[in-house]
Formats: structure tokens, C-alpha cells, sequence
């Protein structure tokens, strides 16, 4: 069966874990040549990554460099090849999308990545198995060796056995391994039976029952974050003072403003995190790690050199590295589901987030499903209401069937509730302006936005909204730079920052910075507007063959909306000017009735 390719986003936020790993982390050329594959792919520029311009843009090779005497990207290119193997049998192994870059070039691959547990390939020198708490007990020689598989699997590597004694050993393994299948296969009949006597969808109860139903202490615990400041001089001064503002401004995290406790134990903090901030590799230099406090993992670690720590400047990385780290896209989160020590709420949100990746009715379903269950079970989250009321608002434009009757009155009620649980929660004003937005109140559309970006504006999502609302309310002069730079800040971002930028740059006459932000639009989940937009953008580049498919596709898969775009944009509250400009491109196309 061929699986469709994953979609951008997906892709993008694969790669800022990839990034931010360990097995990249000691390989600033494979880090800086991965994402400049990554991204020129993604930008539809694959045609450019040839050996000469790589070794330009990336090794700083003037015009005169020789493929045939000077090595560097076909060795670098080996070299990066071995780390991504490396990083999917190990770190990686749980990540929905693999990145490839087959051998004969450099263009990269995506496909969905078949999870496969490293045991088979491990030496046997790995004999310590990885649990919650061995990083924090095994000594600086042996952390050479620890297994690195997911928290959780212990692995030990055992001494062939003798024949007699193998045998006795594998027919027990088989008895075991039986009744175990049998005692899974019992609760899952439970489960589905369960699920069709409830009237829900099996698929959706399952998977919100794997992603929420492993609470830890509280179903609304968020992972909890602490700060460590072990450098000295004013660039760390700033740093510390930058991340501390900053942490305090989310509302997907508790923030501790003091050191983790060095002697409690470890193990007892699961979802517990800190802001390690330790002398760089060069005088003046910053290095922030972020580290799992029961483990002592690290999952980030990012030098900023004096430049980027200087006033003005040190904002902007700061509010770039916490987007990567924090919210439910980035790297704590990401961490916490693969290591299966989620709480309800932490579960829920991963799932939330996974639908604005992959935005189809399946993956809403089972976000809101779990979100649901939370307000029944009386959260006291402000955070869940908001996002519960952004999927009623998908639900009622989307036309989604769950939940039954949507209505923008309802979402109103979970919106309005979410902002008097949480009266300074960012995620709350948010939801109240997405929704404000989609009911035509765009000047309370736009006060609530920016609201939600002044109480956290570190958190890029928070920037990216406010931009988005501004061209959504016409001011597209306002809104662009502010969304562009969220675009540029951070590569994982959510498909529908680049659909807000096509529009800005489309309405501000930048024609090739529409193009590129309509080709990030490639997404498992086809939507009539993205698909438009990605006809518009083949069109500008001159693609006369794509324009041609996405043009069919369009009218293949949503009939209604190509016989009259304009209605469609009108019951989306689009600006009038926006509305003429997108219709009239349409036509020009072959889309919609000329009359």
C-alpha cells in the first residue's frame, strides 16, 4: 500500500528534533547542511541542490570550487547519511516521519516511519539498560554505553544459553507471550465493546485511550520547568532574565522559578524539566541545555554567541528557542509521549497538536474526543476550554460530524469560559479572537490577538496569530512582517502560518514569496483554500503542468467550492479586496463561473 507523503508541517517539526538530538548535537556541519536540504525542499527548490550550490550556501565555497578535487559535500553528505540512520534506530525511533537522503543526490525523502525498536543491531558492550532514573546514577564512563532507546524499554543483552536450557527458556517465553496476547486481546474487546455501546468512533476512543488514559499525579498536571543559572557575566545575566520572562508567559508548563531540588528523588519527577544555562565553548558565549530532571536527558542544548545574547537580540533567539521547547509541539512534549509518562491534559494536547498537523476530520475527532472527556471529568484548565472552543470553530467551518450540531454559539461559551478561568492565559485570548475572527468582529478579532501576544511575546505561536488576524482583517501591511518573521523564527510551525503568509505577501504584491509559502501547503489533508492557493502560487511560478493537476484535483475533490469560490470566501469573513483578488486569480485559472 502507498502511503501518502507526510505533511510539511510534520516534516518541519521532525526536523527540529532532529536538530536539537543528541546524535546531532557534537555536528554543527550536518546540522547546518540538514536543514539546508530540508527547507530548500520544502520551499519547492529541490532543483537547486546540487553539489556546487551547497558547497556555496553551506561550506562558504566561492564560484571556483571543483566537485572533482574538493570532497567536502559528498563526504559531508556521508557523513549525514550515517548520523540519520544513526538517529531512527535509536532517538528517533518513535518519530512519525522518517528524513531520508538517498544516495546519487541530495534531495531529501519523507515517508511515515514504520517504528522499529533497535535491539538487533546493538553491540554488546550495551549492557545497561535505560530506565526513568540510570542517566542520573551511572557514572561519566559508563554513560558512554547506556542503551538509547526510549525511557521506559529496558534491553539487557544476555549470554547465549545452553541448548537444553534455551529450549525450556523459549517454550516459557511462548506460553507467556501467549496469555499475554490473550489478556490484551480481552481488554481490547472490552474497549470496542465499550466504544459501540458509547456510540463513539472505535478508532477515536482507542487512540485517545493510548494517548490520555496513562495519567500520572493529576490529569491536569503540565510538565513542570525549572532554571539553572551556572555561568556568570551580564550575557548570562540576560539570558536567565530573557527565559525567565518568558517561561512565565505559557500556559502549556508550570514554571518553578528556582533551581530543581538536587536532593530529591529524581525519579519522582517524570514530567519535570530545567533551563540549564552553563558557560559556551567561547568567551562571551551562553549555552542553554535543556534537561529531563528525572533522567538528566538532554533534548536541547544551544550556544548563543555574544551577539545573539546582546540587548535587542537576545529576545528574539530566546522567544525562537522556548517555541521550539515548550508548547505542546516542541521538544518537552515530544519527549514526555515517547517516553509514555503523559498526564490526561499533557496526552490531550499532544493530540491537539497533532490535528493542526494533519488537519482531517479523524485527527479532530479524537482531540476533541479527549478534551471532552477533561471538561466531564471537571478540569480546571483554561488551557483545555480554549483549545476545545478552537476545534468547535474547525468543527462548524469544516463541516466536521463530530461533535453533532456544532455551532459558533457553543464554541462562544467555551471561548468566553476559558478566558474567565484563565483572565492572563494567552491560548484563551487566542481562542476568543480565532473566534471573533470567524464571526466578521474583526477589530475585536484583531484587540484579542494582540492581547495574547503582549501577555506572552515569546511564544512565536502567539506572534503568528496576531499577524494572522491583522491580515485577516485587511491590514495586510501590519500583519505580514509579523507573521514572516514567526515563519522564518521557527521551521516547525503549524500549516496555517504559511497559508496567513501567502495571503499577506499575495495582497502585498510579493509574488514569489506567495509562491513559496503556497508550496508549504503540501499536506495529507486536503483543504479547498490550500489547494487554491497552491494553483494561484503554480501559476506565479510559471508550473503550467501542476497548475493544471491542482486545478482538476480542485475541482475533482471540492465541486462546490470551484463552481463559485466566492461564496466560500464570503462565509469565511474574508476582506472584500482579499475575496476579489483570490476570485479573480481563480478564474484566470479555470475556476469558478466567469459570470
Amino acid at each position: 500500500m502507498e502511503h501518502a507523503p507526510p505533511a510539511a508541517p510534520a516534516v518541519r517539526e521532525t526536523l527540529e528534533r532532529l536538530l536539537a538530538s543528541e546524535t546531532f548535537g557534537r555536528s554543527e556541519r550536518a546540522r547546518r547542511l540538514l536543514r539546508y536540504l530540508v527547507e530548500r525542499e520544502q520551499a519547492g527548490e529541490a532543483d537547486r541542490l546540487k553539489g556546487v550550490s551547497i558547497a556555496m550556501d553551506v561550506f562558504g565555497k566561492d564560484g571556483d570550487f571543483d566537485a572533482s578535487t574538493d570532497a567536502v559535500v559528498r563526504v559531508q553528505a556521508g557523513r549525514l547519511r550515517e548520523l540519520l540512520e544513526q538517529y531512527f534506530a535509536n532517538e528517533g525511533v518513535a518519530e512519525p516521519v522518517r528524513i531520508a537522503i538517498p544516495r546519487g543526490g541530495y534531495v531529501p525523502s519523507y515517508e511515515p516511519n514504520a517504528i522499529r525498536l533497535p535491539g538487533d543491531a546493538r553491540s554488546a558492550s550495551k549492557t545497561i539498560a535505560q530506565r526513568p532514573d540510570a542517566s542520573a546514577a551511572a557514572t561519566p564512563a559508563a554513560t558512554e554505553h547506556l542503551d538509547t532507546s526510549a525511557p521506559g524499554e529496558p534491553v539487557a543483552l544476555m549470554a547465549p544459553a545452553a541448548p537444553a536450557q534455551s529450549l525450556t527458556r523459549q517454550l516459557r517465553f511462548f506460553w507467556a507471550a501467549m496469555a499475554l496476547v490473550i489478556v490484551m486481546l480481552g481488554v481490547l474487546i472490552v474497549r470496542q465493546g465499550n466504544a459501540f455501546l458509547n456510540g463513539g468512533d472505535t478508532a477515536a476512543t482507542v487512540e485517545t485511550a493510548r494517548l490520555a488514559g496513562t495519567a500520572q499525579s493529576g490529569f491536569d498536571s503540565l510538565p513542570l520547568i525549572y532554571i539553572a543559572v551556572k555561568a556568570d557575566g551580564a550575557e548570562a545575566a540576560r539570558v536567565a532574565s530573557s527565559l525567565r520572562a518568558g517561561l512565565a508567559g505559557f500556559d502549556t508548563i508550570d514554571f518553578i522559578g528556582r533551581d530543581a531540588d538536587s536532593t530529591r528523588d529524581r525519579s519522582a519527577d517524570p514530567i519535570s524539566f530545567v533551563f540549564e544555562i552553563v558557560p559556551g565553548p567561547a568567551a562571551g558565549d551562553v549555552t542553554v541545555e535543556l534537561q529531563s530532571v528525572g533522567t538528566g536527558r538532554v533534548l536541547l542544548s544551544r550556544n548563543l554567541t555574544s551577539a545573539e545574547s546582546a540587548p535587542g537580540a537576545v529576545e528574539g533567539n530566546v522567544a525562537s528557542l522556548l517555541t521550539s521547547t515548550v508548547p505542546a509541539s516542541g521538544a518537552i512534549y515530544s519527549y514526555i509521549d515517547q517516553s509514555d509518562i503523559r498526564t490526561s491534559q499533557i496526552g490531550c494536547l499532544v493530540l491537539d497538536d497533532r490535528y493542526y498537523l494533519d488537519m482531517s476530520a479523524q485527527t479532530h475527532e479524537i482531540a476533541y474526543r479527549c478534551l471532552e472527556k477533561l471538561v466531564g471529568e471537571g478540569t480546571k484548565s483554561s488551557l483545555v476550554y480554549a483549545e476545545l472552543a478552537a476545534l468547535h470553530v474547525e468543527a462548524v467551518t469544516a463541516h466536521y460530524a463530530y461533535p453533532p450540531e456544532a455551532t459558533l454559539e457553543k464554541a462562544m461559551s467555551l471561548a468566553h469560559r476559558a478566558v474567565q478561568m484563565g483572565p492572563m492565559s494567552p491560548h484563551a485570548h487566542r481562542a476568543f479572537g480565532y473566534l471573533n475572527s470567524r464571526l466578521g468582529n474583526t477589530d475585536e478579532a484583531t484587540r484579542l490577538m494582540r492581547k495574547a501576544y503582549e501577555l506572552n511575546p515569546y511564544d512565536l505561536g502567539m506572534a503568528a496569530a496576531y499577524g494572522y488576524g491583522l491580515i485577516f482583517a485587511g491590514k495586510y501591511d501590519e500583519g505580514t512582517p509579523i507573521l514572516r518573521h514567526a515563519v522564518e523564527a521557527f521551521s516547525g510551525h503549524p500549516t496555517w502560518w504559511d497559508y496567513g503568509l501567502f495571503v499577506g505577501a499575495f495582497m502585498q504584491g510579493d509574488m514569489k514569496r506567495a509562491a513559496i509559502a503556497s508550496e508549504s501547503l503540501r499536506t495529507t489533508a486536503s483543504k479547498s483554500h490550500y489547494l487554491a492557493a497552491r494553483l494561484i502560487g503554480a501559476r506565479i511560478s510559471g508550473r503550467d503542468k501542476l497548475a493544471g493537476e491542482l486545478a482538476n484535483e480542485l475541482t475533482a475533490q471540492f465541486p462546490k467550492f470551484a463552481a463559485d469560490p466566492r461564496a466560500t470566501f464570503v462565509d469565511r469573513k474574508y476582506p472584500a479586496d482579499l475575496t476579489d483578488r483570490l476570485v479573480q486569480s481563480l478564474r484566470a485559472a479555470g475556476i469558478g463561473n466567469p459570470s
